[in-house]
């Protein structure tokens, strides 16, 4: 099956964990995907192991914490592909769980920027091009953290209930436009997420621990990935402005 022939995508956050299994999977249905992040070897091992399938792995290595490269990032699959027909913002950072009264202005001005400013500043230049082709598709990774106050540390829940309404506010604007904006949110996934946390709060992880039901297994990326593909796909195309949960049915009570 190649749902995405011809298509163009930029997939951020894809040295590993979800981007890079999304990228991975577009490029097997046909896709040219631009992958994004900051490891080049990683995206150049993607893009090797990619050789043989139906689309093409075009490597782009960006510190999306620069505003410039969220736009410039967008130039480049313009320039290289002609086009763009799908942006998936999966680029994010955690906050060591902790809750307000420990946040300081550096953790605050990183994550928000990571998690909120560059997605923006990606689909701000998307909407553009997309509104010239007449139509497009932006997937922003979100998570339950991002519908619930209990998931992580204060200012991670915030950027991702800001990603939301970010998603929803474009998907209204935009949906004459033929632009669809969705946003999944995921519970816990086996990634590399959490790799950079090397100090967590007591009382942040505390918290969210209690909330945890550990009777529920955390999710295989090929599982998010599955879902990520078929909202990108023609078979969605009356889904805009969605908020979808990809929890295992943790928000479910």
């Amino acid at each position: 099956m190649e749902r995405f022939l011809g298509k163009v995508a930029v997939v951020t956050g894809a040295s590993s964990g979800m981007g890079r299994d999304i990228a991975r999977a577009l490029c097997a249905e046909g896709a040219t995907v631009v992958v994004v992040a900051r490891r080049q070897e990683r995206l150049e091992e993607l893009a090797e192991k990619c050789q043989d399938m139906p689309g093409k792995i075009l490597p782009y290595v960006a510190d999306l914490m620069h505003d410039e490269e969220n736009h410039k990032m967008i130039d480049y699959a313009l320039a290289q592909a002609g086009r763009l027909d799908i942006l998936i913002n999966d680029a994010g950072m955690m906050d060591e769980m902790k809750p307000v009264g420990e946040v300081d202005d550096d953790l605050y001005q990183r994550v928000m920027t990571l998690n909120v400013k560059s997605p923006m500043l990606a689909m701000q230049k998307a909407v553009q091009i997309m509104e010239k082709q007449g139509g497009g598709n932006i997937i922003n990774v979100a998570s339950i953290g991002g519908t619930n106050g209990c998931k992580a540390g204060a200012v991670y829940t915030m950027s991702k209930h800001a990603l939301i309404g970010l998603t929803q506010n474009t998907a209204f604007m935009y949906a004459g436009k033929n632009i669809r904006t969705n946003a999944i949110c995921p519970g816990g996934v086996k990634t590399e997420v959490g790799i950079n946390m090397k100090n967590p709060s007591p009382l942040g992880l505390e918290r969210v621990m209690a909330g945890v039901d550990t009777s529920i297994r955390q999710a295989e990326v090929e599982e998010i990935t599955g879902l990520v593909l078929f909202i990108a796909s023609d078979a969605a195309s009356f889904i805009n402005g969605a908020v979808i949960a990809a929890d295992g049915g943790v928000t479910a009570c």
